[in-house]
């Protein structure tokens, strides 16, 4: 059952899918439509799950889901696999491929392989100071306060020091 991502509470789990590219404002009505349809479909068991999605900079897709309403299980987060790649397969670009980091440059959102990220690094054209979107944040609360950090604060640091 569909709800508005604000009303998610902030223990509410989370996937983020970064695009390989910018959403057109119609990919984004489109998208929205479609996940709006999806998660008022998903369920775990039959049983109804509680979810919703938002946008960041027009390149992120983020789904969620209430877990205190019901738990997501291996099936429903399946469903919502198979949902991302018909978005990818219906609009031809890439959410799903985690060989790529993205990073801020001042307001700008750069998208480039790990292999290059690396070089980067070794360039010291990013730093323990580049802004980066850590994927990997599990809850609303985790996307909305650490997805967005410094290097030093995130998983990307491994390649920094």
């Amino acid at each position: 059952m569909f709800t508005q991502y604000k009303n998610l509470p902030q223990n509410s789990r989370v996937w983020i899918y970064q695009s390989n590219r910018e959403f057109t404002a119609k990919e984004i009505e489109f998208i929205s439509v479609r996940a709006e349809d999806f998660i008022n479909q998903w369920t775990r068991h039959g049983d109804d799950l509680k979810g919703s999605f938002t946008f960041k900079y027009n390149q992120f897709l983020v789904l969620a889901v209430d877990e205190s309403f019901n738990n997501v299980s291996g099936c429903s987060i399946d469903s919502s696999v198979r949902f991302i790649q018909a978005l990818e397969k219906e609009l031809q670009l890439e959410l799903m491929n985690k060989m790529n980091v993205t990073f801020k440059d001042n307001e700008h959102i750069n998208l480039v392989t790990l292999a290059d990220f690396q070089r980067y690094a070794k360039e010291q054209k990013v730093t323990l100071e580049t802004i980066v979107f850590n994927n990997m944040v599990a809850t609303k609360e985790d996307f909305e306060n650490k997805w967005e950090v410094p290097a030093r604060e995130s998983w990307h640091k491994r390649f920094l020091v």
